[in-house]
């Protein structure tokens, strides 16, 4: 579903084990044949499980019982087992846990935002952000596929989205109308979008050809009258809706009409609640 290097694996690895594992040293334990279960300890989506396997695969882990990500697991049972020397299986226990109670979390957040938006409104999408944070791209677009979202944007090479950052350069939003023709000829094969606050800068863009506008922090209650005027005019764009949208409201800007939901907050929260258990084969 998504490509992680062995090299990110290996690192991730290597940060909780510079050395050794001094404890499992000095207990003169390593070398007895030992079994790891993950369970769960709450509603959780799963995600990150193909990378723990990846881990095992590292330090000699077999696995004999595993279900991808994506799968819905309910508290008590159990999605991951698998065996290997106690030595290895203390190497992997907390790396893998902490990828797949992050990464889980992620996901079932992410799913709950799906099913609330979809409920109300089947066509609307719900998309993820590029605030991770730094270092945990990879994982983080994984989780939030897993829960049922896309993701917003991978990144600024991707997509063309102007916001009012890049319209302070240009002097203000009449200025960037007479650019769209010349912009969309640069790159006429991508879909040029704009962020605004209010309908009459969005007036004014949807008259240059832009292909979409994304509106930020207007209350839902607002956005829904400004989705219906702009409907009226032009029917085909592509209307987004971000900024403080969560599990909390994501169901009223749900009910706007706008295409897709745009938001972050799939990101924070606390991790899925997963237990370990090691012991003797």
């Amino acid at each position: 579903m998504l490509y992680i290097s062995d090299e990110s694996i290996e690192r991730w690895i290597k940060e909780d084990v510079p050395y050794i594992d001094l404890t499992t040293l000095t207990l003169d334990i390593g070398d007895i044949k030992g079994k790891i279960s993950f369970k769960a300890r709450e509603f959780t989506v799963l995600s990150g499980v193909e990378e723990v396997l990846r881990i095992f695969n590292k330090l000699g882990i077999t696995e004999f019982q595993s279900l991808p990500s994506g799968s819905v697991v309910d508290k008590g049972d159990t999605f991951i087992e698998a065996v290997g020397s106690a030595g290895n299986l203390h190497l992997a226990w907390k790396v893998s846990l902490n990828v797949l109670e992050y990464c889980s979390g992620i996901a079932t957040r992410t799913k709950k935002m799906v099913e609330k938006a979809k409920g109300i409104n089947p066509k609307t999408s719900v998309v993820a952000t590029r605030k991770s944070f730094p270092g945990t791209k990879e994982l983080s677009i994984k989780s939030i596929i897993a829960g049922g979202a896309y993701p917003h944007r991978l990144g600024l090479s991707e997509t063309i989205l102007i916001f009012k950052q890049h319209i302070n350069f240009l002097g203000d939003v009449s200025d960037l109308v007479q650019m769209i023709g010349k912009i969309k000829e640069k790159v006429c094969e991508k879909k040029v979008i704009v962020e605004v606050e209010g309908i009459e800068d969005a007036r004014l863009l949807i008259q240059s050809g832009v292909d979409g506008l994304q509106f930020d922090k207007v209350p839902a209650e607002d956005l829904k009258n400004i989705v219906e005027e702009i409907r009226r005019i032009n029917p085909r764009i592509t209307l987004l809706g971000a900024g403080g949208i969560n599990e909390g409201n994501i169901e009223e800007y749900a009910r706007t009409g706008i295409d897709a939901i745009v938001t972050t907050s799939m990101y924070f929260g606390k991790p899925s609640d997963i237990g370990v258990t090691i012991g003797k084969f």
